[in-house]
């Protein structure tokens, strides 16, 4: 019988001893010691104060709850979206001697049942189900007759309209209350602004929760904006660095996904595609194969990754823009969940961010048009900055971030050139804006500089304009980043609806000539392919021979018993052995993730391919 165990068979008097709580982290999941939050959050579950806790992906909210529900006496129920996430989180826990179990569609009618029966007995601790599962009828019956300690809500941002993934289903999660008054309730996600949040505790009807917000940064990522010119080409140029890493690379449509997917075959690379028009088994399949390391790529839209614990994914590429920095923020963080050096690239192009434009024109309701430009246009200044990539990303979820180099971004690594004279092009496009009553946007104002003879420039008479052409000699990309970077620094102003641009306080300071505009040059030509040096992961010392002889025991293991390898061990264990060298189940048992579990199990194998 494994300590935690033990130790809670006494729960009424061992429930505050704060030893408990690092004793099961130890003996179970094989960690040392708490990440930062991650105890004072399970604290505030055992005191049954309503919690609310935003961590980024691979920060340990899972531990959050999981180490609270081995030491309360009844049953903690989690709430998620995917089916794939719950059958993710079941396998560790069962391989791991956690009594755990899911109730969603993907069973059987016997697997259904015993489930239920193992439940019914109290053997369980953690039950995994959908929103749409846990209010059938049968099922709020099944858990009347349970003692429910704690409801967790994963992705709780799915309860918010200002969120990227709202779903409708999760306003009834609130109805639980009177259900099970005597649950506390924790609510978790890796992506949440401020509105988001207030959503989230007024949706779920929380009682004055605590609230545990973790820092945004994952220090362990790269990130890196190249422009987009020859995107299949710039793709296969990237992987070079990466071969034998698994990675997921992010498509705008199916058939972007389709094609690629097909693209990256021919060239050497194994690679699966995912999207909504593959059949559910087809799907599945895919993301199966993935996730047991037999095809390392997957070519997918946004409908791949939410609630996927592969640890292990070691580069993220954006082929197109998303839609919004929460979108991005949590697709990149899928790489490098077990903490080890990992890289996000994004191919930026203005054309992408036209194409979302365009669907966001579609839309009739007001309110979520509004929204989606705010998102769009918060990601394509994302793109387009020249500052550390951490500070637009960071800031925009209100936490501040003044690291002047973070040392792990393109813009940090790589600085851009010197800044130079650009105040004799700044007064040219404000007087043009001026001149033509800023009712236009960007490209509009650039088409009369540049001299265009366009139906639009003649049908307003805008070539009798004092600026009209004089502009030709920067090209139309050059007018476009001007644009950009005087928005960045305030100097003009811009409508989101219809992307006006105005005249502002510190535009007029230009044009009268009390301020001067110092900003970067943009070169002519883009180069097709071309990546900051420092955007290949970081090789950690150890030894790799070794490293590849304990990476392909773990997936013969994994093959036998049906499960992903890094249910077994994860990356960052196999490192851990390999640069410990241990000799002994003692030195073997201080090896990160090895729980008392893990240690019996595995413990003599791994050490013989380690002494040997």
């Amino acid at each position: 019988m494994p300590s935690w165990r033990k130790s809670c068979g006494r729960i009424g008097q061992v429930i505050t001893v704060p030893d408990m709580k690092l004793n099961i982290l130890k003996s179970v999941f094989g960690y040392a010691s708490f990440r930062p939050l991650q105890e004072a959050c399970i604290q505030s579950i055992l005191d049954k104060q309503d919690t609310l806790l935003i961590m980024p992906t691979g920060g340990g909210k899972s531990i959050c709850y999981q180490v609270p529900a081995l030491i309360l006496p009844g049953l903690t129920v989690v709430v998620s979206p995917l089916i794939s996430l719950m059958k993710d989180q079941v396998s560790q826990l069962k391989g791991l001697g956690v009594e755990a179990e899911v109730l969603n569609s993907s069973l059987s009618w016997g697997e259904y049942d015993a489930n239920k029966a193992r439940i019914s007995s109290g053997i369980t601790k953690l039950l995994f189900c959908a929103p749409e599962t846990l209010f059938k009828p049968e099922m709020l019956e099944l858990l009347s007759s349970c003692r429910v300690e704690c409801i967790t809500i994963d992705e709780a941002h799915c309860i918010s309209e200002w969120g990227h993934d709202f779903r409708p289903e999760y306003r009834r999660l609130k109805d639980l209350r009177k259900q099970f008054p005597r649950a506390v309730f924790l609510a978790v996600t890796a992506t949440a602004t401020k509105q988001v949040r207030q959503d989230i505790i007024a949706n779920l009807g929380l009682n004055a929760p605590r609230e545990f917000i973790a820092s945004f940064n994952r220090d362990n990522l790269f990130y890196e904006v190249v422009p987009k010119t020859r995107p299949t080409d710039q793709t296969l140029a990237f992987l070079e660095r990466f071969k034998g890493q698994s990675g997921i690379i992010y498509c705008f449509s199916r058939k972007q996904v389709d094609s690629l997917a097909k693209e990256l075959n021919a060239f050497g690379y194994k690679a699966l595609p995912y999207h909504a028009g593959l059949s559910d088994l087809d799907r599945e399949q895919n993301q199966e194969l993935f996730i047991r390391d037999d095809v390392p790529i997957m070519v997918a839209t946004i409908a791949f990754g939410m609630g996927i614990h592969k640890p292990n994914v070691r580069f993220v590429i954006h082929f197109d823009l998303p839609k919004n920095i929460e979108s991005y923020y949590q697709e990149t963080g899928r790489a490098g969940r077990d903490g080890i050096p990992s890289t996000c690239l994004l191919l930026f192009s203005p054309a992408d961010g036209a194409k979302i434009r365009y669907f966001i024109d579609q839309k009739t309701d007001v309110t979520q048009k509004k929204m989606a430009l705010h998102h769009l246009n918060a990601i394509t200044s994302y793109a387009q900055s020249r500052t550390c990539r951490r500070v637009p990303l960071i800031t925009y979820f209100g936490e501040p971030y003044a690291i002047e180099n973070c040392g792990l971004c393109d813009n940090c690594v790589n600085p851009p050139e010197a800044t130079i004279d650009l105040h004799k092009e700044a007064v040219k496009f404000l007087q043009c804006m001026s001149e033509t009553d800023e009712r236009f946007g960007a490209m509009h104002v650039i088409n009369v500089l540049r001299g265009s003879e366009s139906e639009k420039v003649q049908s307003y008479n805008h070539q009798s304009c004092a600026t009209f052409a004089s502009g030709h000699d920067w090209s139309i990309k050059q007018w476009q980043d001007l644009v950009q970077q005087l928005l960045q620094h305030n100097l003009l102003a811009k409508e989101e609806e219809y992307g006006v641009l105005k005249l502002n306080r510190l535009s007029y300071e230009i044009l009268s000539g009390k301020r001067k505009f110092q900003g970067y040059a943009l070169p002519k030509e883009t180069p097709a392919v071309k990546f900051t040096k420092s955007s290949v992961v970081q090789s950690l010392e150890y030894d790799n021979a070794l490293f590849a002889k304990l990476r392909a025991k773990r997936k013969e293991l994994a093959d036998r018993d049906g499960i992903p390898p890094y249910i077994i061990f994860s990356d960052k264990s196999l490192i851990d052995m390999c640069q410990r060298r241990p000799r002994t189940k003692a030195e073997f048992a201080r090896v990160y993730g090895v729980g008392e579990q893990k240690l019996q199990k595995f413990g003599d194998l791994f050490l013989r391919l380690i002494n040997s």
